[in-house]
């Protein structure tokens, strides 16, 4: 299984955002950290505006800030909102298979219980975890000037 570079990215934002302690940043601060598009960040970011992961402020000292603490923004949850679908094989799919085994193949069941392993693991998981080693994080993304929250 491979998650898309959507799911990669927002993934990234929330991490940098929690990185900087409450402080806010800018899309373009965050797409010359990554080196990011800045157009595929401006999506994600109004995407996560939407969710309610992350609050917008306009104008010339506007930034964007995470709209919850980190220990609040489950990764499973997340993963779970910006993949288009977790269809692994066609007989996941809505309408007409065509596979000879549909019915009798077992590997759909399988996958599927590996599916729901795979995002069971990922609740298991906060964005306060993906950041725990804020210093050395930090030191990586140049925010060495941010809050030590």
């Amino acid at each position: 299984m491979r998650l898309t570079v959507y799911s990669d990215y927002t993934l990234r934002v929330l991490m940098y955002l929690g990185l900087k302690g409450g402080g806010r940043a800018t899309i373009q601060e965050i797409s010359d950290c990554y080196g990011i598009s800045k157009n595929h960040l401006m999506k994600i970011v109004q995407d996560l505006g939407h969710e309610g992961l992350v609050t917008t402020v306009r104008g010339k000292s506007g930034g964007l800030h995470l709209a919850l603490p980190p220990e609040d923004i489950c990764v499973g949850e997340v993963v779970r909102k910006t993949e288009p679908d977790f269809r692994m094989v066609e007989c996941f799919g809505e309408g007409a298979v065509d596979c000879l085994l549909h019915g009798s193949c077992v590997l759909a069941t399988a996958l599927d219980e590996a599916l729901e392993a795979f995002l069971e693991v990922l609740d298991r998981y906060t964005l306060a975890d993906l950041i725990k080693s804020k210093r050395r994080l930090r030191q990586l993304l140049d925010l060495t000037s941010a809050p030590p929250a």
